[in-house]
């Protein structure tokens, strides 16, 4: 089990040139929610890479919008199946493509989803929330979505899509 502090900012940019990039590794992800207290954020997550499959089971304590208390840990494919009955209706799932990339000893996770071309989601975990953040050239931010509800995992589950790009808005 892993319980840790996460401070994160996010950023939406234009889908950036991939020859560019300095990848690291690129997984596949489903990440699934779950019906939980109002205090809390439960999902499972199946991830893909090198042909491996993982399963994991987070909980996440919302502290500010960019802080977090995380707790997390890989679980087996019956116990991921077991928790996939607690999933909520309200919420489907949501696939996505992470690629990691190293720019000036940082690393950044680019979430490219399905449902756009244009758009993806660039997340860099911090030492502290006011850590200089350096972009390489090649990545074009649209705007920070750190504070921006419409941006989460959860509520882009819920939308179908980014909220520029459509005009419903949600939150799991």
């Amino acid at each position: 089990m892993s319980e840790k502090i996460e401070i994160e900012r996010k950023f939406l940019i234009k889908m950036p040139d991939f020859e560019k990039l300095n990848i690291r590794k690129r997984i596949e992800i489903l990440q699934t929610y779950l019906f939980s207290n109002s205090d809390s954020q439960r999902r499972v997550r199946r991830i893909t890479e090198n042909n491996t499959l993982q399963f994991f089971y987070t909980e996440k304590i919302f502290i500010s919008p960019l802080i977090r208390n995380e707790n997390e840990f890989e679980i087996n494919a019956e116990k991921y199946n077991e928790l996939l009955k607690d999933a909520r209706n309200d919420c489907p799932p949501i696939s996505k493509t992470r690629v990691v990339f190293d720019y000036m000893e940082q690393q950044f996770e680019l979430d490219i989803y399905p449902f756009s071309e244009k758009s993806a989601i660039l997340e860099l975990e911090l030492e502290n929330p006011s850590q200089e953040i350096h972009f390489p050239d090649y990545i074009n931010v649209i705007k920070e979505v750190s504070d921006d509800g419409r941006y989460s995992n959860a509520a882009l589950s819920k939308a179908g899509g980014f909220p520029a790009e459509i005009s419903t808005e949600g939150d799991c």
